[in-house]
Formats: structure tokens, C-alpha cells, sequence
């Protein structure tokens, strides 16, 4: 693949622990070159959160892959992930990239409105995240900001089948979820095949 090609990025299910995911994240971290992994957590127990990024983390840190938590610096840091995804463009992502820049990654969600996409990347954002349920007005979102803005785009696919359309349409990283976690051919084969759609996707 080459340097330019978007990369992918994958987000774990809410999870409450980490024993019985570490099979279907290892089978996923086999099948290919995998950029970015977001840890999303069920609770809000600090000390058990922590257990389970430390449980996962150092799996995709090994094969370079960047790892987040989703809406903890805290748990980020205590844990040695590599960065926080945290969720709109007000003072808790100020906050993040006070805390955690540029030695660490901030990543922005929960932008609905375009201003809100616009005034992350004004404080600091390494990224922000486009995710909605009409295939598209994301890729419309994605082909805007990719036009006018030079902070990263990742875009949310909720299907194998949206991958490449969001790859066209300038994404720098397509985000997958559950659309690996329960295919049914089991999550290498999920992610074997999201690669060969970013790739089919370059010109």
C-alpha cells in the first residue's frame, strides 16, 4: 500500500474487560497492517480501565499500531496507550491537548455540526472523526474537509462495503467496528478484506 493510501483504523466494542476480546483482537492485528486501534471502555472504573488498555495495548503497540483510549487522558496515560480520542470541540479537548500534546495523539468525535469539526482542528486536534448513517453525506463531509483543511479526516464505515467510497472520497483513515467484530468469517478476514478495499480505492 502505498504511503499516501488511507490507512485503517479500528475501535473495539464498549468493553468491560479484556480476556475474552484478546482472541478476536489478535486475529485482527494478523491480517494485515493496521494504523490506529481505539480502546473503547463500558465503565467508568479508572483502575479497571486501566487493566484492560494495559491488557490490550501492548498487542497492537508491538506491531505498530497507535493506540487510544476513548474519553480518558487519564486512563490513557496511566496505561501507556498513545493518545485520547475525546468526543466534541469544547473545553475537554482543550483540556486533552493541554495535557497531551504533542507528545501524545488527541483525536475529536462527536462533531455533528461542520463549525464544531472546524474549531477542533483550530485547538489542536491530530484528527477529527466524521462518522453518520448516511453513506453520503459522510463521504460529502470527508470530500469538504479533505478540500480545505490539512488536520487529518477519519471516517467511520459501517459496513466493508462503505470502505472504499470513504477511502475516494479523501479519508486519510477509515475507522472500523463492529463491522469486524461480527462478521462471521471472524475479524482477519474482515480486516483482510477492508485492506484490499483501501487499496482497490487508490487511483
Amino acid at each position: 500500500m502505498s504511503e499516501d493510501a488511507p490507512r485503517l483504523y479500528l475501535a473495539t466494542p464498549p468493553l468491560a474487560e479484556a480476556r475474552d476480546f484478546l482472541p478476536a483482537l489478535t486475529s485482527a492485528l494478523s491480517a494485515g497492517e493496521v494504523a490506529s486501534l481505539l480502546i473503547r471502555l463500558a465503565g467508568d472504573d479508572p483502575r479497571r480501565n486501566e487493566d484492560i488498555v494495559r491488557a490490550l495495548a501492548p498487542l497492537a503497540q508491538e506491531k505498530g499500531v497507535a493506540v487510544l483510549v476513548d474519553g480518558s487522558v487519564t486512563v490513557a496515560l496511566r496505561a501507556r496507550a498513545d493518545g485520547a480520542h475525546v468526543s466534541g470541540s469544547g473545553d475537554e479537548l482543550a483540556d486533552a491537548v493541554k495535557k497531551l500534546s504533542p507528545r501524545y495523539i488527541v483525536g475529536a468525535g462527536g462533531l455533528a455540526l461542520r463549525d464544531d469539526a472546524m474549531r477542533a482542528g483550530e485547538l489542536g486536534a491530530d484528527y477529527v472523526l466524521f462518522e453518520d448513517d448516511d453513506r453520503e453525506a459522510l463521504a460529502e463531509r470527508v470530500s469538504w474537509w479533505t478540500e480545505l483543511f490539512n488536520t487529518p479526516c477519519v471516517a467511520r464505515a459501517a459496513s466493508l462495503a462503505d470502505v472504499a467510497p470513504l477511502a475516494q472520497a479523501g479519508a486519510d483513515f477509515v475507522m472500523l467496528d463492529d463491522a469486524v467484530w461480527t462478521d462471521s468469517r471472524g475479524p482477519a478476514a474482515a480486516v483482510a478484506d477492508a485492506l484490499k478495499h483501501l487499496q482497490e480505492a487508490q487511483p
